[in-house]
């Protein structure tokens, strides 16, 4: 008898993402150097009809590309002075996605998911047809990075997720459980995520950090783990008003031997499903972060206002999306 889909639901839902982010400055800017990663990538239950990114003033120099993980890149060079600068990007996106079931997954354990990591790592040789690139992938996300690195802490924390022979699925699940328990909201103010010892000091932090500290703990134990930066649309009824969300969710996801990478979202504690658009995944926020660069003058003082709206995409908006160019 073959095993039931791990993965319920699964209905398309067709989405038009709109991020837009603001920096105002006190004192003109001269030049402005920017890195984007705001348009999703394809791939992994999402098919992308459209993706546009606009930047305002509009900059001398632009290109895109493709980084080591697959993730969509932009780049941008404004050379005109300003004081305000508006970077935009409109999407739209059909997700197919199933929430995984944890009762129907592979029933892998933990420990034979952790020496299955262990083996590519001395072989190069993964253990169910995964080519080279997959094989690397699973190795570099088992590795320390600059903002997960090795801390006894965390691997304490960790512990006691990891039951001897408790299927790798549920180790996940009962994790990302603990931490939406034990990590709560940290207060407004905060740029970027927080050390992952002061987030367990603290027992607050935001969704960076607990999926940070969830992509710590599979690596204290071994197990190959990867950030995932993305958004989370409305319920139908939120986003059908106007659709007016947070920016970018952050959650993770897990290597599981002959099952893929399954994504869980510990904020919410759930795995992800079609209201999940994914931008793209890396080691760590590092690899992902939304909005990067460099400017030259702007004085001290410089602000961002960031708004993010995510509708259902109408008709045309597929449409328009699919239709060939005409010449």
């Amino acid at each position: 008898m073959s095993r039931p889909s791990a993965r319920r639901g699964g209905e398309e839902r067709h989405v038009r993402l709109v991020h837009r982010s603001t920096y105002t400055y006190p004192a003109p800017v001269t030049g402005s150097y920017g890195v984007a990663m705001l348009l999703p990538r394809a791939g992994a239950g999402q098919r992308v009809h459209a993706a546009d990114l606009a930047v305002t003033p509009g900059p001398a120099e632009a290109s895109d590309h493709l980084d080591l993980h697959g993730n969509r890149v932009g780049y941008f060079h404004v050379t005109e002075p300003h004081t305000t600068l508006e970077v935009c990007a409109t999407s739209v996106v059909s997700v197919a996605r199933r929430r995984l079931d944890p009762a129907a997954a592979l029933p892998v354990t933990w420990e034979r998911a952790a020496a299955s990591v262990s083996g590519m790592r001395a072989t190069g040789i993964g253990e169910h047809g995964e080519g080279p690139a997959s094989v690397l992938a699973i190795v570099e996300s088992a590795l320390p990075s600059e903002l997960i690195a090795p801390e006894e802490s965390v691997r304490e924390y960790a512990m006691s997720s990891f039951g001897p022979g408790t299927p790798l699925v549920h180790v996940v699940a009962g994790l990302s459980r603990r931490l939406r328990e034990d990590v709560g909201d940290a207060p407004p103010g905060r740029e970027g995520p927080a050390p992952l010892p002061e987030v367990l000091a603290r027992r607050a932090g935001s969704s960076h950090d607990r999926a940070h500290l969830l992509v710590a703990c599979m690596r204290s134990m071994g197990l190959a783990a990867r950030y995932v930066s993305g958004y989370v649309a409305p319920p139908e009824a939120a986003a059908e008003a106007g659709g007016a969300g947070q920016g970018p969710r952050a959650w993770a996801s897990v290597w599981l031997p002959g099952g893929g990478w399954i994504h869980v979202d510990p904020t919410a504690d759930q795995f992800i499903d079609n209201r999940y658009v994914i931008l793209g995944w890396g080691r760590d926020h590092h690899d992902v972060a939304p909005l990067r660069g460099v400017v030259f003058g702007g004085g001290a003082g410089s602000s961002v206002r960031t708004e993010v709206r995510i509708t259902p995409a109408a008709a045309h908006d597929l449409a328009a999306a699919v239709r060939p160019a005409t010449t």
